[in-house]
């Protein structure tokens, strides 16, 4: 099989719903990160040569919005472009199908991430002919969250899985309440220092920070927060992450191409694995991807010097310090989702850009990068970073 390299990639700064992208649309937020990548990779990506774009879009206007996107940034009409709805694991399974691509030989060199817009999502009804029309309120009720397992339909179906798993485990919300600190203690610290500072990028005039750190996050305001459910115990609005607009991209190169340009790759694809579960228990999959990983690749945490977990609910970073407690140190080090947000499409590629920047920091060579997403399904990738 041939190499697979990150050749290099970026993000935009990360917005809340309804807040500095509010009327961007999806696919223009995505064309102008793709097309800030594109200017600042001049002379390392040749755009006459990208084999194709595969990029992870879950709450966007539907049909192939990454062609849109494409064409919006400008890019050669010759360049095929999929659009990947896996939810919140899209933008590492647009990693791993690009990275497959690559290693069988089918391609030298892929654009991959995701981009979305909780925004502008559009707002989505049942038709009057299917059989949950009138039970999901008829002509005028809309939904927000898909269904993504059999049974009713709830837009708050990933939210009673998060508390379901909390409940399982004995997990409180005062067990949650550091982590929260953490994220956005450890995001703050990031943004004052300026760690992000070679991927994330003002690609929209005035847009130059990430919206969802707050620095005067504290556990009284955490204390004050009712839980989201009715009958909820545990999650709150601050335990469980925001709704987000970004958009992340990653240029994933063949060692050939690399080598022919002179690029300097920034890490090595090694591995990806996905796997499936209890559509109720999602949150428990990205840990278990962890597992996975580690055991397909006969490796210990011991060997990993970077965890980087998409902490869309804080219940996973109880998890993974349960499984893992020995590497809390080396967890989510420049802050999570909890801080950054979850642009859905985009996580994937937005915590693949934070691992290789946590690795720089830390001088490391390996990083696992994980997600979990609804309907029971998780996905983790090992990285190699190059020296």
């Amino acid at each position: 099989m041939k190499k697979t390299y990150i050749a290099m990639g970026g993000r935009s700064f990360l917005g809340v719903e309804n807040g500095m992208y509010r009327h961007i649309p999806a696919e223009i937020l995505g064309a102008r990160t793709l097309e800030c990548l594109l200017r600042k990779a001049e002379g390392q990506i040749d755009s006459d040569r990208i084999d194709g774009i595969l990029a992870g879009n879950g709450v966007g206007g539907g049909g192939n919005i990454a062609r849109l996107m494409m064409l919006e940034a400008g890019l050669p009409q010759k360049i095929p472009a999929a659009t990947i709805d896996g939810q919140c694991g899209s933008g590492l399974e647009a990693l791993g199908m690009a990275g497959a691509k690559i290693m069988a030989g089918m391609g030298n060199l892929y654009i991959v991430g995701g981009f979305e817009s909780s925004s502008t999502a559009p707002r989505r009804r049942y038709h009057e002919n299917h059989p949950d029309y009138q039970s999901m309120g008829g002509e005028h009720a809309y939904y927000h969250v898909a269904k993504f397992a059999p049974g009713t339909h709830r837009d708050t179906a990933m939210l009673e899985g998060a508390e379901q798993v909390a409940r399982q485990e004995g997990i409180t919300r005062e067990m949650l309440n550091p982590w929260v600190l953490r994220s956005h203690s450890l995001a703050r610290r990031a943004e004052e220092e300026l760690l992000l500072k070679n991927v994330a990028w003002e690609v929209m005039p005035g847009c130059d920070r990430d919206e969802g750190i707050r620095p005067r996050m504290s556990q009284r305001l955490l204390n004050r927060l009712p839980c989201v459910l009715k009958d909820g115990q545990v999650t709150t609005a601050g335990n469980a992450c925001l709704t987000n607009d970004g958009a992340a991209f990653l240029a994933l190169a063949s060692q050939e191409y690399c080598q022919s340009t002179g690029c300097t790759p920034w890490a090595q694809l090694e591995d990806i694995v996905s796997l499936g579960g209890n559509p109720m228990e999602s949150p428990t999959m990205a840990v278990m991807a962890v597992e996975a990983l580690l055991k397909k690749r006969g490796m210990e945490e011991t060997d990993i010097d970077v965890f980087e977990c998409n902490e869309a609910f804080a219940v996973i970073d109880e998890l993974f310090a349960r499984r893992f407690p020995a590497s809390v140190e080396k967890y989510n080090i420049l802050g999570g989702a909890l801080a950054y947000g979850h642009p859905y499409g985009a996580s994937g590629g937005i915590i693949t850009l934070h691992a290789i920047e946590a690795l720089r920091k830390v001088n490391g060579t390996y990083a696992i990068c994980s997600i979990a997403a609804a309907g029971g399904l998780g996905t983790a990738i090992l990285l190699k970073r190059c020296q």
